[in-house]
């Protein structure tokens, strides 16, 4: 099993990915090859390249959500690579994973989405519309609400929310995990300047007020310096950038891209 990092005996890493490759339909090319990266608990951590380097495959590989063809993922001291069935889902639930599409049910209220996270422990139809819901989980919704700044809209319809909203319900809804890492997968994509720097705003506080480990893709590179403490960069099918952020330019950064 691969060393996790220990600090007074305590795990101290969130993350761990050793060797990690991938390649698609046989081809002779790998996406990427021997990807190798431990993330601290606690620790922002963008993730940049250009497009087809591989970003969001390397999250998705992390998860399990796409099979990598090499290579081991670590969440914590677990090993993930190799688990199936109920012992995948359950280390999947530690992580809440933002996707770029909101996936939100429209016809619903902003509560009833928002426990819908709790699925990730709980499979019951009762997790399925707030009505039915145990005051309990209610409660804790609300509280993941409260975090994102929209308490407010708990009983509004999400097709009549902004792009923006959408993406913070999306996220109250990872929060109901209770998750000790977030995943995101260029989450602001979609939405518009001041949209998207709000929302990466609520991702950085928190991760900074609750110690959550953040992980995230995005083209932004002034994002990646705002609202990271560290940078890995993807190029020609290797992990080519591992640098702390305080110290980058946006002018460094875009040497990724030449």
């Amino acid at each position: 099993m691969t060393q996790q990092t220990l600090v007074d005996g305590k795990e101290v890493n969130a993350l761990a990915v050793r060797g990690l490759s991938k390649r698609f339909n046989g081809s002779a090319k790998p996406v990427w090859s021997d990807v190798s990266f431990e993330i601290p608990r606690g620790q922002r951590v963008a993730i940049i390249g250009g497009n087809g380097s591989g970003k969001s495959t390397l999250l998705r590989c992390c998860m399990r959500l796409i099979e990598p063809d090499a290579g081991e993922v670590f969440f914590g001291s677990q090993r993930v690579t190799g688990l199936q069935g109920r012992h995948l889902a359950a280390s999947r639930s530690r992580v809440g994973f933002v996707f770029q599409k909101h996936n939100l049910v429209h016809r619903l209220s902003v509560l009833s989405n928002v426990i819908h996270g709790g699925m990730a422990h709980t499979r019951t139809p009762r997790l399925w519309f707030q009505s039915l819901a145990p005051q309990e989980t209610r409660q804790h919704a609300l509280s993941c609400l409260e975090q994102v700044n929209l308490a407010d809209f708990c009983h509004r319809r999400t097709d009549q929310l902004s792009g923006g909203q959408s993406q913070r319900v999306a996220i109250a809804r990872a929060l109901m995990q209770k998750p000790n890492m977030i995943f995101a997968d260029e989450p602001v994509a979609s939405l518009d300047p001041q949209a998207g720097e709000d929302v990466m705003q609520v991702f950085s506080d928190l991760a900074q007020q609750q110690n959550l480990t953040l992980v995230f893709v995005t083209h932004h590179l002034e994002h990646a310096l705002r609202y990271s403490d560290r940078v890995l960069g993807l190029r020609e099918g290797a992990l080519t950038l591992d640098t702390p952020t305080q110290g980058q330019s946006i002018q460094q950064l875009r040497g990724m891209y030449e």
